[in-house]
């Protein structure tokens, strides 16, 4: 009798499958990602008043739109050199120039740091992406180098003096 009731209820279960589907939709927009050092300290060069320099690394992450995109990294002062004193940005006492790009290309000549105005530091054209070979750079992360000269004018009082750069990434 046990062996009967065992055949039975293995005769009562049912399966049952039930298939749907799920369409994932993701928008993929132009992005950007900056990052460089947390401070930028400036070195004497040789002779007694010779300008002070250093080189600031910057390494980027980005991905422009194929249809009229761009993206571009720019830089700009927060405010003046503190304390009062030393340097000014208003006498275009600090200026740079601009490394090779592993993306896209690096700014020309030399550029005077201003809290007026963001100066470029590199261009990055439509289409363009970093890493992962082509179509995009083979650099991850691409990076760029700045050259920041200080003038030493004899004027400037001894001391440590301090200003914020802002560097900016766009892309669209």
């Amino acid at each position: 009798m046990r062996l009967a009731l065992a055949i039975l209820g293995a005769a009562v279960c049912h399966a049952d499958t039930a298939t749907t589907t799920q369409a994932v939709t993701v928008e993929i927009v132009a992005a950007g990602k900056l990052s460089v050092q947390a401070a930028l300290p400036l070195a004497a060069q040789t002779s007694p008043f010779g300008d002070f320099a250093g080189t600031l690394p910057v390494n980027y992450r980005m991905r422009t739109s194929a249809t009229g995109g761009s993206g571009s990294i720019t830089l700009q002062a927060a405010g003046e050199f503190s304390p009062a004193g030393g340097p000014t940005l208003a006498g275009s006492a600090l200026r740079y120039t601009c490394g090779g790009a592993t993306l896209g290309t690096a700014c020309a000549g030399t550029q005077v740091v201003s809290q007026a105005a963001q100066t470029p530091v590199v261009q990055v054209p439509s289409g363009a992406c970093t890493g992962g070979g082509a179509p995009c750079s083979a650099a991850d992360p691409a990076s760029s180098q700045l050259q920041f000269v200080l003038e030493n004018d004899p004027r400037f009082s001894t001391g440590v003096y301090t200003v914020r750069l802002v560097l900016t990434t766009s892309s669209l």
